[in-house]
């Protein structure tokens, strides 16, 4: 049987002016080229899931068109998709479903909106896919393949993840590739989209198997960039220090998210910098206390906020760079929130600034919260959800003042005097770490013995003898 992977990936900005706007910021172009060319991670690790006897094959959406998959005969198509290209999955699955295409769909939204997938696909894939996909194939071959597959309540151990089928990829496509290394997070913050996912517990994955995906990354691409597919990766920082000495010896470049923390550990950022971690992303949020408290389901980051620009100059003088994330538009923040962000990302020389709206994806807390409240602009309307468009009402400002903070903020931060400003004081923060850390490790000078006068001695003995 022949199967056909399609990937919806890349940016979406719908607002037309911040589009415009945020095509001639390279602080943010930048960005969005590098999210726009990552593989999906899930896909490939479904296509290593998959038994002996299917031919798989990896698309992007947009290489392909429903007539190609047609006219090769593939038997099955899966879709796997986010909230904010839903609609565009959705045409693309009902123009395959029209030449007589089976199609199956999965991924974040069809896991909270299977009723409504479903409308669209054949098979509905709900939750952690690595088992239920291998369930559905075994009944595809003997023609009782059911329309919903629900992971839902079953927890997949990272001890037996897959190889993801990196072969599968044109190496001269993607210039970043991913390889996951934990799964889900403890904190599940209220707006957190992954977590509808990712419910069951924080899970690492087996050293061996992390080296298994790394020797195989490096067999395509001999000097790679990657990233790691974790939510949270250093939540157990012994564990993390282990991973980071798995990676050192690879010489690769990689990036990763993870929380404030990491700057409590000095043995961690330093090994961090010499196993060829350029970047490190974390979830900042907002400046004020009651803003994050109000995004968190327990309290952990709210208690931080004070140690944000100690935390960020600890982890750069140590030789990584923080993107820092924001989320702008919360029931606490008034019109200067986007001020504030920009004076701090300024003030402190974070790196790289990642700065997005507040969004209620559905299955989210926050998504059902503002249901409630009468306060979503327009529910189910899924194109919008992309974390730079206005989904809802604020509580203390206007639509309008949302979106237009949004459009200056972006001016501010991204315009291309700032970037090279905040890069500049990364350096300066760099180079002032190496002379604080040759200092402490150069060898102590022996203290000179201060020799003694001569005269004064002289001048005391006699004293005591008279």
């Amino acid at each position: 049987m022949k199967i056909a992977m399609i990937a919806m990936s890349g940016v979406r900005v719908r607002s037309r002016e911040l589009s415009e706007l945020g095509v001639t910021l390279p602080g943010f172009v930048e960005r969005g080229h590098v999210i726009a060319s990552l593989p999906s991670l899930g896909l490939l690790t479904l296509a290593g899931a998959t038994p002996a006897g299917f031919d798989v094959r990896y698309f992007e959406h947009g290489d392909v068109l429903p007539e190609q998959l047609e006219a090769d005969g593939y038997d099955i198509v899966l879709v796997s998709t986010f909230t904010a290209q839903a609609l565009e999955a959705y045409a693309f699955c009902d123009q395959l479903r029209a030449l007589g295409l089976r199609v199956a769909i999965g991924g974040l939204h069809a896991t909270v909106c299977p009723g409504e997938a479903a409308a669209h696909a054949d098979h509905v894939f709900v939750g952690e896919g690595e088992e239920i996909w291998v369930d559905f194939l075994t009944d595809l071959k003997t023609g009782r393949a059911r329309p919903f597959y629900d992971a839902r309540g079953r927890v997949f151990p990272l001890e037996r993840a897959p190889l993801p089928r990196y072969d599968l990829l044109d190496p001269d496509r993607y210039n970043r590739i991913t390889i996951q290394t934990t799964r889900s997070c403890p904190h599940k913050c209220t707006f957190c989209a992954s977590g509808i996912l990712l419910r069951g517990p924080y899970r690492k994955k087996p050293m061996e198997l992390i080296q298994r995906d790394l020797d195989a990354i490096c067999e395509i691409w001999p000097r790679p960039f990657v990233e790691l597919a974790d939510d949270n990766t250093f939540v157990d920082r012994r564990w993390g220090l282990e991973l980071v000495k798995t990676l050192t010896p690879y010489k690769l470049k990689w990036f990763t998210e993870t929380d404030i923390t990491v700057a409590d550990d000095p043995e961690l950022l330093e090994a961090l910098a010499e196993s060829g971690c350029r970047q490190v992303l974390i979830g900042f949020e907002s400046l004020d206390k009651d803003t994050v408290a109000g995004l968190e389901a327990r309290s952990f980051k709210a208690k931080r906020v004070r140690d944000y620009a100690r935390a960020v100059r600890r982890i750069q003088e140590a030789g990584v760079s923080v993107n820092g994330c924001f989320i702008l538009g919360s029931d606490h923040d008034t019109p200067d929130a986007f001020q504030k962000v920009a004076a701090f990302a300024d003030d402190v020389g974070l790196a790289e600034v990642q700065v997005t709206l507040l969004t209620p994806f559905p299955g989210t807390p926050l998504y059902d919260d503002l249901l409630k409240q009468g306060r979503l602009l327009n529910p189910g309307d899924w194109g919008a959800c992309t974390l730079f468009d206005a989904t809802f009402v604020p509580a203390q400002m206007s639509v309008e003042e949302l979106e237009s903070g949004m459009r200056e903020l972006f001016r501010d931060l991204y315009a291309p005097e700032k970037v090279r400003a905040r890069q500049r004081a990364f350096y300066a923060q760099l180079r002032a770490g190496r002379r604080r850390r040759r200092a402490a490790d150069a060898p102590r000078r022996p203290r000179r013995t201060r020799q003694p006068d001569l005269c004064y001695l002289t001048v005391a003995a006699l004293a005591i003898a008279a």
